[in-house]
């Protein structure tokens, strides 16, 4: 059985809704980790990088942004319901999907010129996924906790957006590139032998 191209953009347009909604369902629950304030989302949407990045590899830059305008507004829309539905105001809902669309889409984009760049001097298959996911987590995290918390009604993230955004952005870096960059040469090399055949 083979992946032809349209089935594999569908793939990778439901696997970026689902990791953003996802994200953004966790991202209203914060957590304390050996005295380090974050949110659960933390584990969750690193693996929109490993999406984005296989999917610069695979189709290339150009059907990777169509990829993300596909699953922008989607995700958004989703990711507002779900945040209202957790039982949060409808006000902190779309103040999450805004500062998830403007992230997203600004750390993508980044992440996706970084990928290539990078890709294009450096032959070795980790090196552009590891330096993209530490550029493009720095930029989310801090943009999207300042956007979706700074001086919201949600007085504890109002109050611990900055000390969060950073000790997220760290959590994320280490996972992507402790456990998701495995993850993404696997299936970097699953899909390649799926396209071959």
């Amino acid at each position: 059985m083979t992946l032809n191209n349209r089935s594999l953009v569908l793939l990778l347009v439901s696997i970026h809704i689902f990791i953003i909604t996802l994200s953004n369902a966790l991202v209203a629950i914060p957590l304390t980790l050996y005295g380090y304030k974050l949110t659960w989302a933390a584990f969750s949407f690193p693996l929109v990088v490993v999406a984005t990045d296989l999917t610069v590899r695979l189709l290339g830059k150009s059907i990777a942004q169509k990829i993300i305008t596909f699953s922008y507004p989607l995700a958004i829309i989703s990711s507002i319901i779900v945040v209202y539905f957790e039982g949060n105001p409808l006000s902190v809902a779309f103040r999450i999907g805004f500062a998830s669309a403007t992230a997203y889409a600004f750390g993508i984009i980044i992440d996706i010129y970084a990928f290539q760049f990078i890709r294009e001097r450096y032959s070795i298959w980790w090196i552009a996924p590891a330096l993209s996911t530490i550029i493009s987590n720095i930029i989310d995290s801090y943009f999207f906790f300042f956007v979706a918390f700074f001086s919201s009604e949600d007085q504890y993230m109002s109050q611990n957006w900055f000390e969060i955004a950073g000790t997220q952005t760290v959590l994320k870096i280490i996972i992507g590139l402790i456990l998701f960059l495995p993850i993404y040469g696997i299936l970097l090399n699953y899909i390649l032998k799926k396209i071959k055949y």
